[in-house]
């Protein structure tokens, strides 16, 4: 089973540039297209948070264009810039959003459950989960102890080095959302969004991985004073493997890139005749 892993969209109304420099509709079409082109092509797509960048009906009602050219089910949670209510009329259709309160939401794609958690406070750029949403994670999880499961929420529970980013990572529940994974060995993966950049740490006991951004990347910059900035590096996104439980998660570009070139080497390759000849496919 594969499923694929977008975030940070930052979808803005027609027309305009996200801070004035990103392109970010531009980027989202760039990452619809390379969803399309992955051969085979993913079970499901995730979405983790930031869907648009004002959490306006205009920008929800741009993004439910995108995602309707995708043949398989998304399934998303807010994030600091959505806004609750907007989020859940675009994405009424879907059938997993709750028709109140938080939108924390259990799908079951095969073997694979997958629990969306609603980390986002109303405006304000730090998330918090509140006690109703542990409880929701709780359930989901004692429901199911045998189905490999993926959590996937907007803001890190950890701290990344990237001082302006930490200050508005996720706060409350931190504390209680790790000891309810570290008691559920099913948990594979925990999976966010929120920093624009790939980002891996343990957490809980379970691996946690942030998603690149489809859009700009927050810039890599470990200084403890270090300004908040973004720049224009490659957009990426995750694409996770499950297979028998087990999660192998792989970071691709949403970008053409030249080739695929073949490692055998041609006849008349410099040096050839001066050493054994590789084995097919070796590097």
């Amino acid at each position: 089973m594969l499923i694929a892993q977008i975030s940070d969209l930052h979808i803005r109304p027609r027309g305009a540039l996200a801070y004035g420099v990103s392109a970010t509709n531009l980027f989202a079409e760039h990452a619809i297209h390379a969803l399309l082109r992955l051969a085979p092509r993913p079970d499901c797509v995730l979405v983790s948070g930031d869907l648009t960048d004002c959490g306006l009906d205009e920008e929800y009602t741009l993004l439910q264009e995108l995602f309707a050219r995708l043949p398989m089910p998304v399934f998303a949670v807010p994030g600091n810039h959505d806004r609750r209510e907007p989020f859940r009329r675009a994405f009424a259709g879907g059938g997993y959003l709750p028709a109140a309160g938080y939108l924390n939401f259990t799908v079951d794609r095969g073997p694979v459950r997958i629990v969306g958690l609603d980390s986002l406070v109303a405006g304000e750029s730090h998330g918090a989960l509140a006690p109703e949403t542990l409880d929701f994670l709780a359930a989901s999880l004692a429901a199911r102890p045998e189905a490999p499961t993926l959590v996937m929420l907007h803001h890190p529970p950890f701290e990344t080095g990237i001082g302006h980013m930490d200050a508005v990572r996720l706060f409350d529940g931190v504390a209680e959302l790790g000891a309810i994974v570290a008691r559920h060995p099913q948990v594979a993966r925990i999976l966010c969004g929120h920093v624009h950049r790939s980002i891996q740490t343990v957490f809980g006991g379970r691996a946690c991985q942030i998603a690149p951004s489809v859009a700009h990347q927050v810039a890599l910059d470990l200084q403890p004073d270090a300004p908040s900035c973004f720049v224009l590096e490659p957009p990426g996104f995750l694409l996770h493997a499950v297979t028998d439980g087990a999660v192998v998660t792989h970071a691709a570009t949403t970008d053409r890139a030249p080739g695929p070139f073949p490692f055998i080497l041609p006849a008349d390759y410099p040096g050839k005749a001066r050493r054994a000849e590789p084995d097919a496919g070796a590097i």
